[in-house]
């Protein structure tokens, strides 16, 4: 018979474990991103799919907050993050440790997620924008690659942290 797996059924790891287990090589970059739930949900999802870290940027709110925490439930203190006035300067990082550049954004060069290439041989550092005005227009030139995601409807866009599960699950697939 068929049922929902109690969560002592699901085998989850611990905090201290999680923070000792491989990470995929993915840095999660949110520039100026405003809603709480979105910075708490893209915890969350990072945690699950074990991402090496989130870059929180700008305006960006940070830990500890009841309303991320409310989102996040817990990943704040699982996933390691840290926090950058500047994206420019977070890139400039990333770039010195051979990160890929990728913006999560429509643009004249955007390429569909669906025709992206991983190389698991690559470390990436995805960014995801702000819930309005999208990806700093004063950082697409530091953008190695942009990608985005397809979709049929009316609207234009996706939420932010719709967004960010998605493309967070495809580098997974491509990194594991």
């Amino acid at each position: 018979m068929i049922h929902k797996l109690k969560l002592e059924e699901l085998n989850r790891i611990d905090v201290e474990t999680f923070k000792k287990t491989k990470k995929i090589p993915l840095v999660v970059i949110l520039d100026n991103v405003r809603s709480m739930h979105n910075v708490g949900a893209t915890f969350r999802t990072a945690d699950a799919f074990l991402v090496e870290k989130i870059i929180l940027c700008g305006i960006t709110p940070q830990p500890p907050h009841r309303e991320i925490h409310k989102a996040a439930l817990g990943a704040t203190e699982s996933v390691e993050w840290t926090y950058f006035p500047e994206t420019k300067t977070a890139i400039e990082t990333l770039r010195k440790e051979d990160f890929e550049i990728v913006g999560i954004e429509q643009t004249t060069g955007s390429i569909k997620i669906t025709n992206y290439d991983i190389d698991p041989s690559k470390k990436y550092a995805v960014i995801l924008g702000n819930e309005v005005d999208g990806i700093s227009d004063e950082i697409l030139q530091d953008i190695n690659d942009f990608i985005e995601i397809p979709q049929l409807g009316t609207k234009h866009s996706l939420n932010v942290s719709v967004c960010g599960g998605i493309v967070m699950w495809e580098f997974a697939k491509g990194l594991s």
